[in-house]
This record gives structure tokens, C-alpha cells and sequence, in this order.
């Protein structure tokens, strides 16, 4: 086994004009999430993206009692508590039937005193369409300014669609859009989530996988997503393995290059994540302002990579305009 690839801070760093975009983004991001309870016609402010809750559940991570050698450091306990929410991607609430197969599995850690140790927001998809730092927070702001300003911001997010569309058309990435077209209709709880960028190990640099273990892929077929999950946990208990991959060569693993799959690198069991049965908490205003930053975690279990340095502003911008914005609506 070659030897990992160890964290370097230059994998985060952004150029000039990246920072100044990502000011410019932040101010969308604001703009938004100011204007969000009027675009998803609710009666709060909702996050700029993955804005639709399906359920937030208490579960708990399971160590691998045979977790290599190599690892066990991280790992000082057998189990940990989790707090879980459920979502969809888009960044408006639809009161739809069904909606698109964009799914969120965000996880956060605690240790014994109830601090947060890491927090993963997984998706159900394991590539990013965009590597360009400065492509992707044009596109971001443009969709904003859309949502917020409507028709005469329209041009210009086409003409930023434009500019994505070479990305998409990869080997791994149209491989894994085909495949999630032919699962669009299974169950929330049946796919597989990953963390699509990497993450620091302590000086290790990895990338996550969850796989449920039992998926019952037709689960709930004539209910909504909402529905179909709160059925679900009535009466059934869900347990999925949690998988890393390690970075040991940055041409097979690249940390920059997220419409890419890494290869050459194998799975490894870290530990189990359970859900019970009865799980989902109720739904109250401190549920949904909970926040996943992944930034928030403890250093050692932090992203890595330029793409995800920029959740931390968006994910601090959007959660203290949500605040702020839900206390004046509600006085709290």
C-alpha cells in the first residue's frame, strides 16, 4: 500500500479574483435568503440551498471494531450520537408530488458533552458538475439573482448554464447521471450518499461514502418523499455502512477535480450509522435552523479543496441571515 498523500492547506488557497467573486456571491446569498420565505411561500426564512426539510432524526455512529490500526486514533469511542437531517438540493420549497432525486444526508457528530465534533452534508450523487472555482460562484450568483430579481436576470444565467455544460461531459459524470435517471423514482432511504469532495483524516485527506445495508428501493411508492420517510421509521429501523477512501496519488484522487471519481483507492469500514425506529424529532424552529457546516467541525476532521472553502462563507452568510431573519418574523 503506497503511503497517503498528506493534508496541505494549498488545496484551499483562492486566488484574488476567486475572493472577489466570493464576496460578490455572498451578497446574493444574503439577498436571497432575505427573500426566501416570500419565494418558497412559507412562513420563515429557508437556507439557500437544500432549503426543503424532510426530517430531522436522531441516530448514532457505530465504530468498526476492526478498524485498521491506522485509524483507530481518530476514534476514541465505540459509538457516537448523530442528529441527521433529510433534504432535497433545490433551493426552492415546492409543494410538489414528487420531486427531483436530489437528495441531502446531512450528519452531525457530537462527543460526550454534546459538542460537534464534524458535521458531512452527503448528497446522493458523488460528482460536482464544475472544477473552475470562478465558473461556478458566476453560476451560483446568477441563479440568486434569478430567484431574487426574476426575468431580467434570465440572459445572463443562460449564458452562465453555457459555460457549465463542457464540464458535465465526463466519463464519470454522464456514467453516474444515467444511473441516478434510472433510480429518479426509489426511495430516499435506498441510495447511496457520498461527500463528493474530500476531507482531512488529521493529516490523511478522504472522501465518504454511506451504504445502507438493507435498501428497499420501492419503499412508499404512492406517498411523497416526507411522507414515505415518516412511514418508514414507524417501523423500521435503517443502518448503512460508512466507507472512506484515502488519497495516495492525486492523479487517480484529485482533490480539485470534483466531476471526477476516484480510483485506485479502496474502501475501508469506519463504522455503521443506525437510525431507530420512532427517530425523527419534531419539527420546531430550532430543528430547522440547525446548521452543517462542515466548517464548524473540529480542524482535523475539516474540508479540503477550493470548492469546498467556499461553503464556509456561504454556509455562515446563509445561516446568520436566516437567524436574523427568523427572529423578526417570529420574535425569537
Amino acid at each position: 500500500m503506497p503511503s497517503p498523500i498528506l493534508y496541505n492547506k494549498k488545496f484551499n488557497e483562492l486566488t484574488e479574483e476567486e475572493k472577489e467573486l466570493l464576496t460578490i456571491n455572498k451578497k446574493s446569498i444574503s439577498d436571497f435568503v432575505e427573500q426566501s420565505s416570500i419565494i418558497s411561500d412559507v412562513d420563515y426564512a429557508t437556507r439557500n440551498a437544500h432549503a426543503k426539510t424532510y426530517a430531522v432524526l436522531k441516530g448514532e455512529f457505530k465504530i468498526n471494531p476492526n478498524l485498521p490500526e491506522q485509524l483507530q486514533p481518530f476514534f476514541d469511542k465505540e459509538r457516537y450520537d448523530l442528529i441527521i437531517r433529510f433534504s432535497n438540493a433545490h433551493l426552492k420549497i415546492k409543494q410538489s408530488k414528487k420531486d427531483m432525486p436530489a437528495y441531502g444526508f446531512s450528519v452531525k457528530i457530537k462527543d460526550d458533552t454534546g459538542d460537534v465534533l464534524a458535521n458531512y452534508p452527503l448528497v446522493n450523487f458523488p460528482l460536482f458538475p464544475l472544477n473552475s472555482v470562478s465558473t461556478f460562484l458566476k453560476l451560483f450568483t446568477s441563479i440568486n439573482h434569478f430567484f431574487t430579481k426574476k426575468w431580467n436576470t434570465l440572459i445572463p444565467l443562460i449564458i452562465q448554464i453555457t459555460k457549465v455544460v463542457p464540464s458535465l461531459f465526463t466519463v464519470s459524470f454522464l456514467k453516474n447521471t444515467i444511473k441516478l435517471i434510472g433510480q429518479r423514482n426509489n426511495f430516499f432511504l435506498s441510495f447511496d450518499y457520498y461527500s463528493v469532495g474530500a476531507y482531512r483524516l488529521g493529516e490523511y485527506m478522504i472522501k465518504i461514502k454511506l451504504r445502507p445495508k438493507s435498501p428497499q428501493k420501492n419503499f412508499g411508492k404512492k406517498m411523497n418523499t416526507r411522507e414515505a420517510i415518516e412511514s418508514y421509521f414507524q417501523s423500521n429501523e435503517y443502518t448503512a455502512d460508512v466507507l472512506i477512501q484515502i488519497c495516495y496519488d492525486l492523479h487517480d484522487q484529485p482533490i480539485n477535480k470534483l466531476n471526477r471519481e476516484w480510483k485506485n483507492s479502496p474502501f475501508i469500514k469506519v463504522g455503521e450509522v443506525k437510525i431507530g425506529k420512532n427517530a425523527i424529532l419534531d419539527r420546531t424552529c430550532e430543528n430547522e435552523l440547525l446548521s452543517f457546516n462542515p466548517f464548524e467541525s473540529k480542524t482535523i476532521f475539516q474540508p479540503v479543496g477550493k470548492i469546498q472553502k467556499l461553503r464556509d462563507e456561504a454556509y455562515k452568510v446563509s445561516i446568520q441571515t436566516r437567524r436574523k431573519i427568523n427572529k423578526l418574523l417570529h420574535g425569537k
